[in-house]
């Protein structure tokens, strides 16, 4: 059966089936929401449904209360029609253009750049670039189905490979598969650019903070801002457990040489590390920085912990407009590919 949504306030409407999701119909349909997880446990997408019912799907207490429900909230990522429906929410607008593109790719090259962390670069074929802006993410695509997210870590002006900072997950079966089998020249099947984790037209200054190799799109939009000649004022946080796993930090001062502020922060360092900065969770070191956030817009990518957390605590106890909390949550589970 198939049902039409309109898009309050802009009017615009498009059809959705009932086994589809709001999100995924209004990615199909070329109308970008802001959404990170698609799994349901970060909130990004949680919007409100001004006319019609839904079928809620695989929500979470935590993420979607009893209360949010009864007010007419649902998460797009997850929600699926039972009539016509009339939402409320923003739409992204300045990837609308872009198409989702499948697309193969050749394994140029791999650097190991910590324990646990390896660096691809993808090469596309001769006669083709991938357009996207900086933030936004690919999946990999597996002949079994499965699809794995990974942040382009290279901005678009940067577009000889494709960047991915992939972190080895104990039970990851992909990241395992990268760390112990994965060779040179591979090839592998992408589909991309996807995500609305990309720098918004303000003058506002912007807090990125960053947990482990939430740094790659992060990176992207830095470097991209530096091209380009952004000159909104920008502090970077990024948080890691000891120094080791700050894999970029030469890079981060060179970043600090060119007017971006750079905070590194270490949850458990070691000894040898001879640390004198900041320690323990990276957003906490945000909020001990600035007491009011309301003149900001915050660009959070990580685990979902952290990006849960910087939320809650920014819009709450630090005023952060809810609207200018951007984020992507890396999801490192092993029921969902994303990250794995």
């Amino acid at each position: 059966m198939t049902f039409s949504i309109t898009l309050h306030p802009a009017n615009h409407s498009f059809p959705i089936e009932a086994s589809e999701t709001i999100l995924d119909a209004a990615l199909k349909h070329g109308y970008t929401l802001p959404y990170s997880c698609r799994e349901g446990s970060c909130g990004v997408c949680k919007g409100r449904v001004l006319q019609g019912s839904v079928d809620h799907g695989r929500v979470q207490g935590s993420v979607l209360s009893a209360a949010e429900k009864a007010a007419g909230m649902v998460l797009f990522c997850c929600a699926m029609p039972e009539s016509d429906l009339v939402i409320e929410y923003r739409e992204v607008n300045s990837s609308r253009d872009i198409p989702v593109r499948l697309l193969p790719c050749r394994v140029e090259k791999m650097q190991r750049v910590a324990d646990d962390v390896m660096v691809l670069y993808l090469r596309l074929p001769a006669s083709e670039r991938l357009q996207f802006l900086a933030g936004q993410y690919i999946d990999i695509l597996k002949g079994n189905g499965k699809q794995h997210s990974f942040s382009l870590g290279n901005a678009p002006h940067d577009n000889e490979f494709l960047q991915l900072h992939i972190r080895m997950i104990p039970g990851g079966v992909f990241t395992q598969h990268v760390f112990t089998q994965m060779k040179v020249r591979d090839i592998l099947r992408i589909k991309g650019p996807l995500g609305a984790f990309y720098l918004r037209d303000s003058i506002k200054p912007v807090i990125f903070i960053a947990s482990g190799t939430g740094i790659a799109p992060v990176k992207a939009i830095v470097e991209h801002a530096l091209h380009i000649g952004i000159k909104r004022p920008m502090h970077l946080y990024w948080g890691a457990r000891k120094l080791a796993d700050l894999y970029l930090l030469d890079l981060a001062k060179q970043w600090e040489a060119q007017g971006i502020r750079f905070t590194p922060v270490l949850s458990e360092p070691l000894a040898e590390d001879h640390w004198q900065g900041k320690t323990g969770f990276v957003h906490q070191a945000v909020m001990g920085d600035y007491g009011d956030l309301s003149g900001h817009q915050v660009y959070a990518c990580g685990g979902p912990v952290m990006v849960n957390a910087a939320h809650h605590d920014f819009t709450t106890r630090r005023s952060l407009p809810n609207e200018e909390f951007f984020s992507d949550s890396f999801i490192l589970d092993h029921a969902n590919p994303g990250q794995v």
